[in-house]
């Protein structure tokens, strides 16, 4: 195995008073396995930052770790540094090995100060109260800017990007917009809508507010959804399949696989008929609209000339 599959980092890890780990943060995670040299591992100076917190009954170590990406994780700090690795833009999403991730991330409970184990959280209470320390969430993945700040990014909205989201330069993830891990954008995109595990949206790409994209972990099917460069997915829309580049899917309307679909621009047949495909043939094609017929409720695909939608320059820049 080549040492570009392999990715190493030198971190904190938290951990639980029973035991549980419950994160792991991988301030600076590189390509390769990095020399040992001569005497112990360098620690990059986190060692002042170990100890204990009372407070949330945790105790935060050193770790070092590296993993195969072509291999499933193993542990829970093998599988934070997967995630780290996907958010500081070392691997596309898609490129890494998450076979089994969930088993190797327990629900935490994220605060203010950092996490701790979910069964603590009433027995501590008063003393968390007494210390300003609020929850914001119980689950598996913790919020990316915790963790990971990607330059060249806005993020309205903290609580609604995760960690092991990849962020492009010039992406902007409005208030409503979600990025789930394993999942972002492969350049400058507006996102108001979702993004689910494992879709990716090109360069110059709008997906609207409230718009949704299917991902692959609620279905079980295996079609990665993508979006390419320069495409629409109109307000409250979404898709099942892949757009190519300079697609619109117009407000409203969803698209998935099974969805019948009319092909405006052919020729209509003998019966004034025009010949209908399922979504799924249509997927991944170039300069395509999607578009709902307002007199016959149909679902139309028409042939688009030239680019897409083009993003506001000074907003994304």
């Amino acid at each position: 195995m080549s040492d570009e599959r392999r990715i190493s980092g030198t971190g904190l890890s938290t951990i639980a008073g029973d035991g549980t780990v419950l994160d792991a943060w991988f301030p600076a995670p590189q390509r390769g396995i990095p020399d040992s040299g001569e005497g112990a591992p360098d620690d990059g100076g986190l060692d002042v930052h170990t100890g204990s917190d009372e407070r949330r009954a945790v105790t935060v170590e050193a770790v070092r770790v590296t993993v195969d990406l072509d291999e499933a994780p193993t542990s829970t700090a093998d599988a934070y540094l997967r995630l780290h690795a996907l958010s500081h833009r070392l691997v596309r999403p898609n490129e890494v090995n998450l076979d089994g991730i969930f088993g190797h991330l327990p629900t935490v409970a994220w605060t203010n100060a950092g996490p701790m184990h979910p069964t603590d959280t009433e027995r501590l209470r008063p003393v968390l109260q007494r210390a300003g320390i609020q929850m914001q969430g119980l689950d598996k993945f913790p919020r990316l800017l915790d963790y990971v700040t990607p330059p060249g990014v806005r993020i309205a909205d903290a609580s609604r990007v995760r960690l092991g989201a990849y962020l492009s330069p010039g992406t902007t993830v409005m208030h409503e917009g979600f990025v789930n891990y394993n999942a972002g954008t492969l350049g400058a995109s507006m996102i108001e809508g979702r993004i689910s595990q494992g879709v990716v949206v090109g360069d110059g790409s709008d997906i609207g507010g409230g718009a949704s994209i299917m991902g692959t972990l609620s279905g079980g099917g295996t079609h990665r959804v993508s979006v390419g460069a320069r495409s629409l997915l109109g307000a409250n829309a979404g898709i099942g399949i892949s757009l190519g580049d300079d697609c619109i899917v117009e407000a409203g309307l969803y698209v998935t696989a099974g969805s019948k679909i009319v092909l405006a621009d052919e020729p209509p047949r003998h019966d004034g008929s025009r010949p209908t495909v399922k979504g799924g043939e249509l997927s991944g094609r170039n300069g395509i609209l999607f578009r709902r017929n307002s007199l016959s409720g149909a679902i139309e695909a028409v042939r688009r000339t030239g680019a897409g939608v083009t993003l506001n320059e000074a907003l994304h820049a």
